[in-house]
Parts: C-alpha cells; structure tokens; sequence
C-alpha cells in the first residue's frame, strides 16, 4: 500500500463490545482457508470471550482511505479456560492429556 501514514490507537475512543470484535474476527478472518487460520480465529475469539484485551488502531493512507484494526491480548481467564482443554499432565508422556492451538494468523 502506498503513501502509508501509519496508525494511531483510538482504544480509549472506541466504544468497545466484546460480543462485536468477536463478531469481526469471525467475519473478517473465519473465511480464510486453512485449518491453523481458523484455528486462530477460534482462539482470538475465546480471548475475547474470556476478558482479553482488545486494542484498537486506526490505519490512514494519504488517499483517504482508513481502516479499524484490532488485536488482542491473554487474560487471566483465557489462562484458565485454555487449561480446562488441556486436561492433566501425563508424567510418563511429559505432555498435557489433550492439545490446544493456537493456531497461526492469516
């Protein structure tokens, strides 16, 4: 993209719905080929559910055009719930009984 003039974070200015970022995720990402990307998709969405940070950019190009970005973090509740998937560590195969992925952003 040309004449990129970068991104300011409007976090603070946005209105924030869980529910609607969740829904963006879905929307914007869940289409994506591949099963690692919806894997990804599916994580984002279970951070948010689950009292993530949500952080809001907006993105501008010298042509007008603009975008909303969102990215999330962890919390300590996505920590808890992820651990309830995993089920217990099984000392003689040194891994947790069942997996979780995080997946792999598109």
């Amino acid at each position: 993209m040309n004449n990129y003039l970068g991104e300011t974070d409007i976090t603070n200015e946005s209105n924030l719905d869980p529910t609607f970022v969740a829904l963006q995720y879905i929307m914007l990402y869940g289409g994506i080929d591949g099963a690692h990307h919806k894997d990804w998709v599916l994580d984002q969405v279970a951070r948010i559910l689950n009292g993530a940070p949500i952080t809001v950019k907006l993105a501008k190009w010298a042509d007008g055009e603009e975008n909303i970005r969102y990215s999330v973090g962890e919390s300590e509740q996505y920590h808890e719930w992820v651990k309830t998937l995993r089920g217990e560590w099984d000392e003689d195969e040194e891994c947790f009984e069942y997996g979780y992925d995080e997946g792999i952003a598109p």
